[in-house]
């Protein structure tokens, strides 16, 4: 029997087709008709003789379950030819090319940055992209190839899914100057069972707080939820309840000038896991693993290792 003869540009064209579940949308995305993209994909279904995509009037495309497993091989497939002709030009040279890696939102202010600086600083021949939304949304990213590595906290990883630590981030309690209990340096979260509390209410994070709370061995009486980290400190800084958040900003003033006080937490809470994650089983980027370094030694500058 033959092998199939297929050629790299229908294998990309079929990918932009299965991504993003339209002919029309990859033919803009690659730049070319769609007639071409339809083609291409045509060609490589007749070349392997399984059908790899749905047509839907009016609905785009889907894939069958043989298009899935073949997608699902073909993403690291194209990476690496990508990176082969990388390789190619910049032999004995330093690392160049694009790298798209997600952020989870609340942690871009805080820790993406440095690791960006980390990163130009070591490869300045890398250009960094960044891909900002929540949890569930950055995981479905890696899986579909949309990034490589996405900047998260190291909880809810599925098992096809790795990660590398980058950093740590310690829940504490906030509270308003005002507050009873402002002038101290720790309090046990069961000290605030009585009152109200402002919930950072994000997909995951909310849950997450809402747990840490409960482990103390209360419900929380939740008065406001905001997925806004700021709105989370100006309603506690107005008086508006407690909270628990585990970023912390250098300033204590939040935008609309009230103040807020950080308190530690003496009950035996453990800090959550900033990690680099990508997908299990897919060989990194040569451009990928050098961020993953760079991040790598930029944390353990920051804890002092």
């Amino acid at each position: 029997m033959a092998e199939p003869s297929f050629t790299l540009t229908q294998l990309r064209y079929f990918a932009a087709a299965a991504e993003l579940g339209s002919m029309t949308a990859a033919s803009r995305q690659l730049v070319v008709s769609q007639s071409a993209v339809s083609t291409a994909v045509a060609q490589l279904e007749k070349e392997l003789g399984v059908q790899l995509l749905l047509r839907h009037h009016a609905r785009g495309l889907t894939l069958t379950a043989a298009g899935e497993e073949f997608y699902r091989e073909l993403r690291s497939y194209l990476v690496h030819t990508s990176e082969l002709v990388e390789v190619a030009r910049s032999a004995g040279q330093a690392l160049v090319g694009d790298l798209t890696i997600g952020c989870f939102t609340t942690l871009g202010p805080f820790e993406l940055p440095r690791l960006l600086a980390a990163s130009e600083q070591d490869n300045p021949g890398i250009h960094v992209s960044v891909v900002e939304d929540e949890h569930a949304a950055l995981k479905h990213a890696l899986r579909s190839g949309r990034c490589e590595l996405a900047l998260m906290y190291g909880y809810d990883l599925d098992d096809d899914i790795d990660h590398v630590r980058v950093g740590l981030a310690a829940p504490y309690v906030l509270v308003g100057k005002g507050h009873r209990l402002a002038r101290r340096k720790k309090v046990a979260l069961a000290e605030l069972e009585e009152e109200p509390m402002v919930l950072l209410d994000l997909p995951h994070s909310g849950q997450y707080f809402e747990r840490l709370v409960e482990s103390a061995g209360f419900r929380p009486q939740i008065r406001h939820r905001s997925a806004g980290f700021e709105t989370v400190r100006a309603m506690v800084a107005n008086g508006q309840g407690w909270s628990v958040l585990n970023q912390r900003p250098a300033s204590h003033t939040t935008y609309d000038g009230a103040e807020i006080v950080t308190l530690e937490i003496s009950d035996p809470v453990e800090p959550l896991e900033v990690v680099l994650a990508s997908m299990k089983g897919v060989r990194l980027t040569a451009r990928a693993q050098a961020f993953v370094r760079s991040s790598g030694r930029a944390a353990r500058r920051r804890e002092g290792r």
